[in-house]
């Protein structure tokens, strides 16, 4: 499996005098056969800026950076896959961050790409080629002119066609899942966030929040257009805003005017899950499904990357248990990062979260983070690594009747 790397044009290469070498946490390793997987479709191939690509001599197994103008090439992975490993580079500015992607080691092997991934759920409905931009620009205009005065179908039309955001789409197609954002705060400072940053932080965001506060009546429209069948889901909490239970008052008066309406569908919030009080009342309101995003079951490592502003991961898990005794359906949004959450002390810690929150679902995320930055912040790992495939067998194995996947599902379908 050869190296493959880029030129100043972004054109991309194949080496044929260097094997690829992959990455986990900070140590380069080889590559194995069995952790590869052809680019999936809807993958993106992108040049890693100011990157030496790392090789490996295949006669001395040494491993050694190339010179020249070239660049680092990651993958880009559709939901439904999950990496394995990432690209193995050396940065030439170790001060200068990455862009906010989450990168895939990708080989050039007997014609055709390769990247360390696998596949982690069904991903169909979610790969961009099903999302033609042509034809969201069709629906776009057609729910604006529906909607004319409402300012959250206008906001929403800018994540689908601007950031080309997947659940924004499907709120113009009415199909899936939908979304409904309602918050410009947030009650954590996630190191990367992708919708705010400050400026000193080196990183750019990626997304924009919210400039307005919704009225009920606007979010109720985007909601009750949504929810038309059965499977229909629409969710409070995306990445183009903050934390929507810093909303919630509205929220619980949304959710309780559509279930005057409709029965029809899931209303599902994506959360940090740190204020449990305020989430309470949404999950007495009706709410059906909740997704908590996290990093990490350890303290100490979860703090490091969530910065959460008055409240601790002991209060994400009392969320957890509240909305669990309550009918709701519990998921974990888990961010994954190679060599981090395989380490051994990651994977007991998330067993012993998850038993004792009765989490139903685990959604493995690719997390999209400058690794040099990122390992900076956390603790150093403990314990053995075990490698990403065989942290998910365990996680699979250990919490009975778990769920693992890397989107939302109805319940009924999981």
């Amino acid at each position: 499996m050869n190296l493959v790397y880029s030129d100043k044009e972004n054109r991309v290469y194949e080496s044929e005098e260097w094997f690829a070498v992959g990455r986990s946490g900070d140590r380069f390793i080889e590559i194995l056969e069995e952790d590869l997987i052809p680019l999936p479709e809807g993958a993106t191939l992108v040049a890693i800026p100011n990157t030496r690509p790392m090789g490996m001599d295949p006669g001395t197994g040494e491993f050694t950076p190339l010179d020249g103008e070239v660049n680092a090439v990651g993958a880009l992975l559709p939901q439904g896959y999950t990496r394995l490993l990432l690209p193995a580079y050396l940065k030439r500015d170790r001060k200068e961050l990455l862009p906010l992607f989450g990168y895939t080691a990708v080989v050039w092997k007997e014609g055709k790409f390769y990247v360390a991934a696998m596949r982690s759920d069904e991903p169909e409905r979610w790969n961009p080629l099903r999302f033609p931009m042509g034809e969201i620009e069709r629906k776009v205009v057609e729910l604006t002119g529906k909607y004319a005065e409402n300012r959250l179908v206008r906001h929403l039309s800018h994540c689908a066609l601007e950031y080309e955001c997947l659940t924004a789409a499907n709120t113009f197609y009415g199909r899936w899942e939908g979304a409904v954002p309602i918050s410009s705060s947030c009650n954590a400072g996630c190191y990367g966030c992708i919708s705010e940053q400050k400026p000193e932080s080196g990183f750019p965001s990626a997304q924009t929040r919210l400039t307005f506060r919704p009225t009920l009546e606007e979010v109720v429209e985007v909601m009750l257009h949504h929810l038309k069948t059965p499977e229909s889901i629409i969710s409070f909490g995306q990445g183009c805003e903050g934390e929507p239970s810093t909303q919630a008052p509205l929220v619980i008066e949304a959710i309780r005017a559509v279930r005057e309406k409709t029965s029809m569908g899931y209303i599902n919030m994506n959360t940090n899950g740190g204020l449990t009080e305020q989430i309470k009342g949404i999950v007495d309101a009706g709410l059906d499904l909740m997704r908590v995003s996290t990093i990490s079951a350890i303290p100490e490592h979860y703090n490091a990357y969530y910065r959460p502003r008055g409240y601790t991961l002991e209060n994400v898990e009392k969320t957890l248990r509240y909305a669990a005794d309550h009918g709701v359906y519990t998921s974990i949004n888990y961010l994954i990062f190679p060599g981090v959450m395989d380490r051994e002390e990651e994977v007991e810690a998330m067993i012993r979260f998850a038993q004792r929150t009765r989490l139903k679902r685990i959604q493995l995320r690719n997390l999209n983070i400058d690794p040099d930055a990122y390992l900076s912040l956390i603790p150093p790992a403990k314990g053995e690594l075990l490698g990403v495939k065989e942290a998910v067998r365990i996680l699979a194995e250990e919490i009975p009747g778990i769920a693992i996947g890397s989107y939302t599902h109805p319940p009924l379908t999981t």
